[in-house]
């Protein structure tokens, strides 16, 4: 992804720093390389945007500051896109485990479903058997109030 940097110029152990690097996009780089190599049109070393044209004006010991400048901003960058993959890497694993858990808890309660279904047909085929026995008891006290009177 492109990050947007406004850079002041510094001089520390004599190496500058970039002023800004804003628009760049690394995506938009490699897209513009591959359509170059669909294309045939293979870059050449003057085309190289690592040190831009007026790099060919400076001395020696200037490029190699300015490489060194571009160096340290490339190994931020990189160490932020590894501390953000880290993140990443522990939000997912941290995820993992409440999706293990909660597969765990849905499982438990799956059974405890089951368990609970098997106890209402149970208690429905003894409330049906009570029934019919409410029901003779009852044809039988009926049958016995008639003996009586």
């Amino acid at each position: 992804s492109s990050k947007i940097r406004n850079v002041e110029v510094q001089s520390a152990d004599g190496v500058a720093v970039l002023e800004d690097c804003i628009g760049f996009s690394l995506t938009k780089t490699i897209s513009k390389v591959e359509e170059r190599l669909k294309k045939g049109v293979l870059p050449d070393c003057q085309d190289d945007d690592i040190i831009p044209r007026a790099g060919n004006e400076m001395g020696a010991e200037a490029q190699i500051r300015f490489l060194k400048a571009k160096l340290r901003v490339m190994q931020e960058d990189l160490a932020n896109v590894v501390f953000e993959c880290r993140k990443k890497d522990d939000e997912s694993q941290n995820l993992g485990t409440r999706l293990k858990d909660a597969e765990e808890e849905n499982s438990r309660l799956q059974r405890t479903i089951s368990l609970q279904h098997s106890q209402i047909e149970k208690y429905k085929m003894l409330s049906q058997e009570a029934s019919k026995k409410t029901e003779g008891l009852q044809q039988e006290v009926t049958a016995l109030g008639k003996v009586l009177q």
